[in-house]
């Protein structure tokens, strides 16, 4: 891949990250004052941060790959791809935890 090609990539992924962040936060807040009924910003931050998504690869793909359903198929579609590939991991985690 030539340089500019590669950097038009790399820039592609980042601004379908940057709106899959945005779309895994709403997820979060969402599923967490639904959940448990009240705000938590320490598990808004573990279920979001670059660490956690770093389980399922690079944690910019990964909120690309998030950023791309929505983009594609709507928020629902996106919060069901997070509901069934990521929350799974951060519910055992959370379990973990306790």
């Amino acid at each position: 891949m030539k340089a500019s090609k590669k950097s038009e990539a790399v820039r592609r992924e980042q601004e379908l990250a940057w709106i899959g962040d945005t779309v895994l936060d709403l997820f979060a807040r969402s599923w967490i004052l639904e959940h448990h009924g009240k705000l938590c910003g320490e598990m808004l931050r573990r279920m979001t941060s670059n660490q956690f998504l770093a389980c399922f690869g690079s944690p910019t793909s990964v909120e690309a790959k998030i950023g791309t359903i929505y983009r594609r198929d709507g928020l629902g579609s996106a919060f069901a791809w997070i509901e069934e590939e990521i929350l799974p991991l951060f519910e055992k985690q959370e379990r973990n935890r306790r």
